[in-house]
């Protein structure tokens, strides 16, 4: 099993969370997170002030997957959220060690 992280734009969410369903993601985990990458953040003028904004809004996706739809995944997320414009965002693929299920004891790739 795979854990797939992303980071993308904001405005972005609704598409690739289409491209997921599309593909047949079943759940997807998401917060809203504030970053910044090799932009270093921007200024801003507000009132006639310069003003420097370290900390972009992002949103960070999680999703659990098996290994064998993990490529597919980052495909449809690098598709659906790229822009083409610096600071589109990141996706991290990592090993997933064990998945429960909760309500149920199911363990593995049966609680995901």
């Amino acid at each position: 099993m795979k854990k797939v992280e992303a980071i993308i734009k904001p405005f972005k969410l609704d598409e690739v969370k289409e491209g997921l369903n599309a593909i047949g993601v079943q759940g997807i985990t998401v917060t809203e997170v504030k970053g910044f990458g090799r932009q270093k953040g921007h200024t801003e003028l507000y009132r006639g002030a310069e003003y420097v904004v370290d900390f972009l809004p992002k949103i960070k996706i999680e999703i659990a997957v098996s290994d064998d739809q993990a490529e597919k995944v980052v495909e449809t997320i690098v598709q659906t959220a790229n822009t083409g414009r610096i600071g589109d965002g990141k996706i991290f693929v990592l090993p997933m060690e064990e998945a429960i299920r909760i309500r149920t004891g199911e363990r593995g790739p049966d609680a995901v």
